[in-house]
């Protein structure tokens, strides 16, 4: 049982929320809910029930009040002894288990207290995923939506105004910018949200966009406020009309002190440090997701967190800075096995060997979807001659999205990430493809080291590599059971590893972030294949691991989700295998869609 403040008011009962209708007893229980194991006067009930007209039996009403609550406490189960009739008052004794408020502001400190780790991301989402609404909505009480709404309501901007920040400095503009039109737009004035608003759009090459949106909150802040916008606002506008270069985007010290008219992130900083908060998964909090001009000479940034893959790195490295190598490298594989991550930090080691700098192009939609053409060709930068180039393509959705691109890239070498081979590009320009297994075991512990802690995952060595195998060592799965790790500091990895295990698939995800879902990332790979690639890898996932994958379907389907990342080639006389991981998912899905077809059938 969980009581809810932050949407609606509500009382969560296992599957069941019920959302208490508008009455004194509701204003009643939120009064004292917003003040979780403290004794609340009397008075100050009286005021949030009755506002400043409570009639002459307001005392004996609120009494009243009192033996409504707890007969309908009784109905889901809670102790009538919830409610404490003490000295002055009353009392409710909630914790993180029987109150989400009191969970959002644990969430919260821990952020604080992990501010400049990854970690500190991870639990600002968790935090934020609680919101549900407008807090109190329900409540008819005029004091405490007077009071009490707006300060919640600033309690849960701080929160999003920070999670911008940590994604602007991870360089993640393009999945940011969803949020940031609504927050901007639901909140005018204050003006942080414009500004990182402004900046994702500049970072992302769309100098226009970020300029109108500067005119358009400067004139309504003086016909509303007589205000001129803030010196944050003002600077960054002066650093687009003069096309100047933003420096990489600072993570900042700590939500709780960053005040609404912050000077912008973008004017100053370093870039942010390698560290133990990120990971080599594909889809990760990852910087360099701009179309914008980064530093010459090496301003993308490493990823944080990175762990193994260094054949790959070496391979990587020797293919990108031989003179007389390929000009394009595909690097190609799964979806959620780490693509993204191996050609970032590739081009963040290789970066001194590309005085013209190195620049990164994200080619993906934030939902997921693939960016046209048209919009893809408006992100790249022109030629500067400023020496050798690297361009990273990210996230290609396919030959159709590249092939039109690589007129545009001048002499600069070009590396390009994708779940599909590419091979209609590398047959047509020449280049290596460079295809991504999963990680090793001992890749993935140290990967999970770096995440969750050295200290923590080296008490359960064991318990660690089954939670990696249950992750199938996809980077993408282990970055998420580090998330859960992480949000939970109490959670052994024993316990971790066989929650997950009893459902992968479902429950390797976190909430309020698709890009860190497998039902999502991998769903959305599934369906864009075609009807007969979908149900040909549907049936892999009933196959015996040890038939081989010929009985799946004919050899040109099964070359066809090869090239599309789903499959793999396999050894001497079984030339497909898929990854372990991959295949439970198949099962799962297979099973999801025979569940959701029993259920239809069953209602008619």
């Amino acid at each position: 049982m969980r009581f809810q403040l932050l949407g609606p008011l509500s009382i969560a009962h296992g599957p069941e929320t019920v959302v208490l209708k508008p009455s004194k007893p509701t204003s009643l229980l939120a009064a004292l809910l917003l003040h979780p194991g403290a004794v609340v006067s009397t008075g100050y009930l009286l005021r949030a029930v009755w506002d400043e007209e409570p009639p002459a039996t307001a005392r004996a009403a609120l009494q009243t009040c009192v033996l409504r609550l707890r007969r309908l406490f009784a109905k889901y189960g809670i102790s009538a002894t919830t409610i404490e009739a003490v000295p002055g008052g009353y009392r409710m004794r909630n914790d993180t288990e029987t109150l989400d408020l009191v969970l959002f502001r644990l969430l919260t400190a821990q952020a604080r207290a992990a501010a400049g780790t990854d970690g500190e991301l991870y639990r600002l989402r968790e935090a934020l995923s609680l919101w549900h609404g407008q807090p109190l909505a329900n409540v008819a009480s005029r004091m405490l939506q007077r009071d009490a709404v707006p300060a919640l309501e600033q309690e849960r901007l701080r929160v999003l105004e920070r999670i911008c920040d940590l994604e602007l400095a991870a360089g993640n503009c393009h999945q940011v910018l969803v949020d940031l039109y609504e927050s901007a737009r639901r909140h005018p004035v204050r003006e942080r949200f414009t500004e990182q608003l402004i900046e994702a759009l500049y970072r992302t090459g769309r100098q226009a966009e970020a300029l109108a949106e500067y005119r358009t909150v400067r004139d309504r802040l003086r016909e509303e406020l007589g205000v001129d916008p803030g010196p944050g606002l003002r600077r960054l506008e002066l650093a687009i009309l003069r096309a100047e270069e933003l420096g990489p985007a600072v993570r900042g010290e700590g939500f709780a002190e960053l005040p609404s008219r912050q000077e912008p992130s973008a004017v100053t900083g370093p870039v942010p440090p390698g560290g133990s908060g990120a990971g080599a998964g594909s889809g990760a909090a990852q910087p360099g997701r701009t179309g914008a001009p980064v530093a010459p000479g090496g301003g993308v940034a490493p990823v944080r967190g990175f762990a193994g893959r260094e054949a790959d790195l070496r391979a990587m490295a020797l293919r990108l800075t031989d003179a007389d190598g390929p000009r394009l490298v595909v690097v190609s594989g799964a979806p959620g096995i780490g693509k993204s991550a191996l050609a970032r930090q590739s081009a963040y080691e290789v970066r001194d060997a590309f005085p013209g700098g190195v620049r990164v192009v994200d080619l993906a939609r934030p939902d997921g979807g693939a960016l046209d053409v048209e919009e893809a060709r408006e992100l790249l930068p022109g030629p500067d001659g400023g020496g050798r180039r690297l361009l990273l393509l990210d996230n290609a959705a396919g030959a159709g999205q590249v092939l039109p691109l690589l007129s545009g890239t001048g002499d600069a070498s070009v590396l390009v990430t994708s779940r599909r081979g590419l091979a209609a590009v590398v047959a047509t320009h020449g280049g290596a493809v460079h295809r991504l297994d999963v990680l090793g075991p001992g890749e993935a512990h140290r990967l999970l080291a770096g995440l969750v802690g050295a200290e923590r995952i080296g008490a359960e060595e064991a318990a660690a590599r089954e939670l990696a195998a249950v992750c199938g060592h996809f980077p993408l799965a282990l970055r998420i059971a580090a998330g859960r790790l992480l949000t939970r500091p109490g959670l052994s990895v024993a316990d971790c590893a066989a929650w997950l295990a009893e459902d992968p698939p479902a429950r390797l995800a976190l909430a309020e972030d698709p890009r860190m879902s497998v039902p999502d990332v991998f769903g959305q790979a599934v369906s864009v294949l075609p009807p007969p690639l979908r149900e040909t890898f549907l049936r892999v996932g009933s196959l015996d691991p040890a038939e081989g994958l010929c009985a799946a379907g004919s050899e040109t389907v099964l070359e066809q989700l090869v090239e599309a990342g789903m499959l793999e080639d396999g050894p001497p006389g079984q030339p497909y295998r898929i990854h372990a991981f991959l295949r439970v998912y198949a099962r799962w899905l297979a099973r999801d869609g025979e569940d959701a077809a029993a259920t239809t059938s069953l209602t008619r």
